[in-house]
């Protein structure tokens, strides 16, 4: 049966092999449990349901994945979509949390519509390198700054608006042990190094702080071990009319950008690495981005931030990963931890910090891909990843950041440069502002 549907021969793999990789994606994404009800928790979602949420849309994307496209790739809650969801949409720009998941489901709906018609392909081909690997690099400064709040190293400041906080507190003191441990455990190419980091430090807060020993006692009590809490909180209260009634439209369009961008690179990434995406050779690429997008829908129903695929799938791929097998495993594995509840529901919010700000670093790596040579290529790539945390909205820095690539092209005589998926995403911004500051 194994070998029918994953063609394990002729990927030159056993199920052994496959089973051992998609272990190894989930120890290397499994973080996402304990951060996602961290970070939807802060725009009011029961963490509890946010966590059986988490654990079902990363199984049923995973199977989706496998089934469909008999990729090697682990789907989950994405970083990044998740802090925009709570931190922007919510918290900044003031949509509940029910519209904030019903414009998640619209824009799974718009993003399978891009992908079934080829749009996605042409818009991603339009978009310039440097605004792809601005967006990234962006969306990294952006997590990065949410931790480093949350663990309390940086707090508000009325004169510079931010400033440092007091980093002999415990709070900003184990998220940088957790830092360091999770630095260290990858320099040595040690798996699960995140999750690894974030269980140390939390067993180091049930030790140091009062809040920690209160959280580890209610842990005995239940054994770590417990029943599902029950997703019902979560579970279908999208308010899509809510959505068409408040003009969201521009949240819609950051959603399916960064999710087109995001996504894509990641199935490209890892396909490659898997040896999925021979040149001129026929592929399951359509069908893996076909798999990437209906899991966003799936998420939304249950009541979680847009699923996407998780560039950790690289961990399994690395140990052998070459099937839907592995990420068959990986779901599975997904499904086993919601019996769990207690222990991720005891991890603090300053254990989770080092983990988004290492996934930040990774994610800044991006910078590296932009031409500075070419001013007129580099300064809307840099305003881009720069507004996005100093204005504590990504959709603010891709906005800023496409206008002013059109912008820039034209006046230095370049704007035959320009695709015209660029103008069109540009015009779309401008539109937005102008709603915005009450124009129409």
């Amino acid at each position: 049966m194994l070998e029918k549907l994953f063609h394990l021969k002729a990927n030159n793999t056993r199920t052994g092999i496959e089973i051992g990789a998609g272990l190894t994606t989930f120890l290397t994404m499994s973080y996402i449990l304990a951060v996602n009800p961290t970070i939807l928790g802060a725009a009011g979602m029961d963490k509890g349901a946010v966590f059986v949420a988490t654990c079902i849309a990363a199984a049923v994307g995973s199977f989706i994945m496998g089934l469909l496209a008999n990729w090697p790739i682990g789907m989950a809650p994405g970083m990044g979509l998740n802090a925009f969801f709570a931190y922007s949409v919510v918290i900044t720009m003031g949509y509940s949390w029910q519209q904030a998941l019903g414009a998640v489901f619209l824009s799974g709906i718009v993003f399978l519509i891009l992908t079934a018609t080829g749009v996605r392909q042409w818009l991603i081909a339009g978009v310039p390198k440097s605004l792809r690997s601005a967006i990234g690099a962006g969306i990294g400064m952006f997590l990065s700054i949410v931790a480093f709040q949350s663990a309390g190293i940086v707090i508000n400041n009325d004169a510079t608006l931010v400033g440092l906080g007091d980093v002999t507190k415990a709070g900003p003191v184990l998220a940088g042990i957790g830092l360091f441990i999770i630095v260290a455990l990858d320099a040595f190419k040690i798996r699960g190094g995140i999750l690894i980091g974030i269980i140390a430090v939390t067993i180091l807060s049930f030790i140091f702080t009062d809040d920690g020993y209160k959280s580890f006692q209610t842990l005995v009590s239940s054994g770590g071990i417990a029943l599902p809490p029950s997703v019902a909180p979560t579970f279908l209260k999208l308010d899509i009319l809510g959505v068409l009634h408040t003009g969201i439209f521009h949240v819609l369009l950051v959603f399916v950008l960064v999710e087109i961008f995001d996504a894509t690179g990641t199935l490209v990434g890892v396909g490659k690495r898997a040896g999925l995406i021979p040149d001129d050779k026929p592929n399951n690429l359509g069908r893996a981005l076909f798999a990437d997008s209906t899991a966003i829908l799936a998420g939304s129903l249950i009541g979680t931030s847009s699923t996407t695929a998780f560039v950790e799938s690289a961990s399994g791929v690395a140990a052998g990963g070459r099937t839907g097998l592995t990420a068959i495993t990986v779901g599975v594995f997904f499904l086993l931890a919601l019996f769990f509840a207690p222990v991720a529901l005891a991890i603090p919010a300053y254990a989770t910090a080092p983990a988004l700000i290492f996934v930040a670093c990774l994610m800044m790596r991006e910078f590296a891909e932009i031409n500075w040579d070419d001013i007129v290529e580099a300064v809307p790539a840099a305003l881009t990843a720069l507004l996005m945390p100093f204005t504590y909205s990504v959709a603010n820095g891709l906005a800023i950041g496409f206008i002013s690539y059109a912008i820039l092209k034209t006046i230095t005589g370049k704007w035959r440069e320009v695709h015209p998926a660029t103008w069109i995403i540009a015009f779309l911004f401008i539109i937005r502002f102008l709603m915005e500051g009450g124009v129409f």
